[in-house]
């Protein structure tokens, strides 16, 4: 039987979850990975599918491919190179998702005193994305190309839950879509078959707490916004 104390357990890990964006060079040893990714398969999937596939890097592995995605993406014709193999956000943007979505982005350009008008630096400030935001572990996800949109949905939860058992061992993640333009580059790394394809990558490691782009925190809309109760 869980206790009260239990409860604040898991909310303090859910509610503390943060996308981080600076990372300590702490390592983190492949038994927490393991310990994580352990725990994260428990999450729930249709008819027990697990559709996920995990491919944990660090060191010089991790290196490699982000030198060669940040050459790909410093190149001018990247757009016209390399695209992403499935739409990630809306086709066209409609509000409340829109404002929501620039107010983000807003947000921690104002913290790192980014202009609007300083395009240099918001290209900056997107490549280290293609770091890992300096972790020590990255993390790409791929699933099967024969998966459906409900196998996705599961992915969600594994995700998530990859992201709470990482809190609970007091350590940070950021999931990254922005990994999935440069799905032939991160394939041609990882070897991966013609029948995986790229979900997202993951940032895994202890926060950096004097960094500028962690004190981001950002809002979330109240139960009453979202949720309608019937009886």
């Amino acid at each position: 039987m869980s206790t009260p104390g239990d409860a604040a357990i898991v909310d303090r890990a859910i509610t503390t979850r943060r996308s981080i964006r600076a990372f300590l060079d702490t390592p983190v040893p492949r038994e927490t990975v393991e310990e994580i990714l352990a725990v994260a398969s428990r999450a729930p999937s249709g008819t027990n599918t697990q559709p996920w596939k995990v491919y944990v890097l660090a060191g010089d592995a991790k290196a490699r491919l982000c030198a060669d995605v940040l050459a790909a993406y410093e190149d001018p014709e990247r757009d016209a190179k390399y695209r992403e193999e499935y739409p990630y956000y809306p086709r066209e943007w409609t509000n409340p998702y829109l404002a929501r979505r620039r107010k983000v982005g807003w947000d921690l350009y104002s913290l790192l005193q980014i202009s609007r008008e300083d395009k240099a630096r918001m290209h900056e400030q997107h490549a280290r994305n293609f770091r890992f935001f300096d972790a020590p572990v990255g993390m790409i996800f791929t699933i099967d190309r024969i998966m459906e949109q409900g196998s996705w949905l599961d992915y969600g939860m594994f995700l998530q839950s990859i992201m709470v058992a990482a809190r609970a061992r007091d350590l940070d993640t950021c999931p990254q879509a922005a990994f999935t333009q440069f799905h032939r580059i991160i394939g041609q790394h990882l070897r991966l078959p013609e029948e995986e394809m790229v979900v997202c990558g993951m940032s895994l490691g202890y926060a950096d707490p004097e960094a500028t782009a962690n004190q981001l925190t950002t809002e979330r809309e109240p139960v009453s916004g979202f949720a309608r109760f019937l009886s």
